[in-house]
């Protein structure tokens, strides 16, 4: 089943790709530093005006205007002694946008919305293809150890856990809800973590609530039935289901 064409009114369109083409030469030019954009972004978004002198506001409005600035807030991966912390810097303007863009009424709209992600994820992940579309409250820990082939969709309220990478094939369906890991704790110190890179072939549907753990393999074409999760590699074309999940069926192959 293909999506409907949708659109909005012509006035609406027109703003929506012009704040879209200001927005991604504002961030990408070198001209202004990605922070002070994201930050009178946010203030326009919530506030609808421009810049303003934080001293005219109120207390409380102050220490909002100061949180939409990413210099100012700090956000949990921040907190990870594995972060490659120039990496994560590089990006995090552009992660920070994406979810208080998520958290406003412009990002309920997914007439602007899945132009909008499509528009910052080459600026945070390692890599993203073509026609990606990608839902709202969709969270990773990272970003640039995330690599996303063509044809991707990704659902509402996805965790993306790629503190050891995530490697996402070419035509995949990732629904509400689901967990993708790529590290564990050890069961006997907590501090020790391990980083596999967990890897999603080409054609795999990931249905509501699944978990993926970290290192797993899932082959081409598979698909993880509602709620399961998966501790070791899922061959090409295997239905799994369940906790653990286990083969259920097989699909004929292509």
């Amino acid at each position: 089943m293909t999506y409907r064409q949708l659109s909005a009114q012509a006035l609406a369109e027109h703003d929506y790709k012009g704040f879209l083409t200001e927005l991604e030469k504002s961030l990408t030019n070198g001209a202004t530093n990605p922070n002070d954009v994201v930050r009178d972004t946010l203030f326009q978004i919530y506030y609808g005006s421009g810049r303003t002198n934080p001293e005219d506001l109120p207390l409380a409005a102050r220490a909002t205007y100061h949180t939409f600035d990413p210099r100012n807030i700090t956000t949990e991966p921040e907190y990870y002694t594995d972060i490659d912390s120039k990496l994560y810097a590089q990006r995090k303007p552009m992660i920070w946008l994406w979810q208080m863009f998520d958290r406003s009424p412009l990002g309920q709209n997914a007439l602007l919305g899945h132009d909008f992600r499509r528009m910052l994820a080459p600026l945070i992940f390692r890599s993203v293809g073509d026609n990606f579309k990608c839902w709202h409250s969709v969270e990773w820990s990272f970003g640039y150890n995330i690599s996303i082939g063509n044809n991707v969709v990704v659902h509402r309220n996805v965790l993306l856990d790629d503190r050891g990478g995530i490697e996402i094939g070419d035509n995949v369906s990732i629904s509400d809800y689901v967990n993708v890991y790529s590290h564990s704790h050890d069961i006997y110190d907590i501090h020790k973590v391990d980083t596999p890179t967990t890897r999603i072939g080409n054609g795999v549907r990931i249905t509501y609530h699944a978990t993926v753990l970290a290192g797993v393999q899932v082959g081409d074409r598979a698909m993880i039935g509602t709620s399961a999760v998966v501790t070791r590699d899922v061959q090409a074309n295997h239905i799994v289901v369940g906790i653990p999940a286990k083969t259920v069926k097989l699909k004929d192959p292509p």
